[in-house]
């Protein structure tokens, strides 16, 4: 017999305790189980579909997943490594673009570019979910040995659709809107100040989505918004931008935002091109950090090599933590450094991440091509 209790919004769900069929019963939205991908397709609708046919699922149902204890070595993947993999795959639509430009001798209108610079986004995103689903099954995921990883939940298909499809449409609508210029080619970049402006963006997106982020943990009136994004203990990079729709035009917008004001506050050129790669960055950085993936892997960034220095470099157990160990209360709330966690005190430690539990004779690279 299930005994009574009373279940305010700041408590944490528990898949297994009694309080959890009471929180599911009282709002079914909150339920994170995931069978969907097991169904009779019959069952399925556009949504399911629309999933399927990407096939950006972080795992095959097929194929297994390698399950390590908390004291096995972790592998390393280089920091070089993953700045070469942003600035291939970014790059390789820039110099299409570019073909295009010097061949025919026009330019590209803002609403062929919009689509251009969305498809190319896409595929962006389109190959690093799958080369994370397959470093998943062979290397698996943190805390493994306690819990798979969440799938995207069968009462939030459509909800995690619509967030994806959001955050793949409107930011390159603002990118477009606010920056291009259809008299600037790609040769227009400036590769002097790039790997400045992909480093620094990193860093100020940061102190604005840390502050934004802690607060809406700590007030109450805020945390309302945010506490759908932390059903998830365990996320996959499917439920990055789930959550409430007021998180989300902050996430996808507010803090893209921020950013690139203060960037061209501090006199940083921030043209077309040169933020279309930064928000690729921050891109590759949101999808990878909720991944779960059980290797020693920072955010790509020109300046890790300064915040390792520090102690200030973020790695994929960093924000994997932050979901399973938080709730209302938490820590580690930078998603791309530590840098803010570690200069206001939020920092908590690694379990298996740590530097004497990472094998950096085990280097693991993610395919260019």
């Amino acid at each position: 017999m299930i005994t009574s209790a009373v279940i305010k919004d700041g408590d944490p769900p528990c898949r297994t305790s009694p309080n959890s069929l009471i929180m599911a019963a009282r709002n079914p939205m909150d339920n994170m189980k995931s069978t969907w991908r097991t169904w009779d397709r019959d069952q399925w609708k556009l949504p399911h579909k629309i999933f399927e046919h990407a096939d950006v699922y972080h795992v095959e149902l097929d194929r297994e997943v390698p399950v390590h204890s908390k004291q096995d070595k972790v592998p390393y993947v280089s920091d070089w490594s993953l700045n070469l993999w942003v600035i291939v795959n970014a790059g390789i639509p820039m110099v299409i673009h570019q073909i295009f430009t010097s061949v025919t001798g026009y330019n590209l209108h803002p609403l062929v570019a919009l689509a251009y610079y969305y498809y190319a986004s896409r595929w962006f995103t389109t190959r690093e979910l799958r080369n994370l689903r397959e470093l998943g099954h062979i290397h698996g995921f943190l805390d493994g040995d306690k819990h798979e990883r969440d799938g995207v939940p069968d009462v939030g298909v459509s909800k995690a659709l619509i967030s994806v499809l959001l955050a793949g449409g409107l930011r390159p609508v603002m990118t477009v809107w606010l920056t291009y210029r259809a008299n600037e080619a790609p040769a227009s970049l400036n590769w002097f100040w790039l790997p400045i402006e992909a480093g620094l963006y990193g860093i100020i997106l940061d102190f604005w989505f840390y502050w934004y982020h802690r607060l809406m943990h700590d007030v109450n009136e805020l945390w309302k918004f945010h506490r759908t994004h932390h059903l998830t203990k365990h996320p996959n990079p499917l439920l990055t931008i789930y959550a409430d729709s007021e998180q989300e035009f902050f996430d996808i917008l507010g803090i893209p935002l921020m950013t690139w004001f203060t960037m061209k506050l501090i006199g940083m050129p921030m043209g077309f091109y040169e933020w279309h790669v930064c928000q690729l960055y921050v891109l590759f950085a949101e999808l990878a950090g909720h991944s779960g993936l059980r290797l020693h892997a920072s955010p790509p960034s020109p300046l890790t090599w300064l915040m390792k220095i520090f102690d200030a470099e973020l790695v994929i157990e960093d924000h994997d933590l932050h979901h399973r160990q938080g709730w209302k209360k938490s820590h580690n709330y930078g998603k791309q450094t530590r840098v803010w966690d570690r200069v206001f005190g939020t920092c908590a430690p690694r379990i298996e991440s740590t530097d004497a539990n990472t094998d950096y004779d085990n280097i693991v690279s993610m395919p260019l091509l």
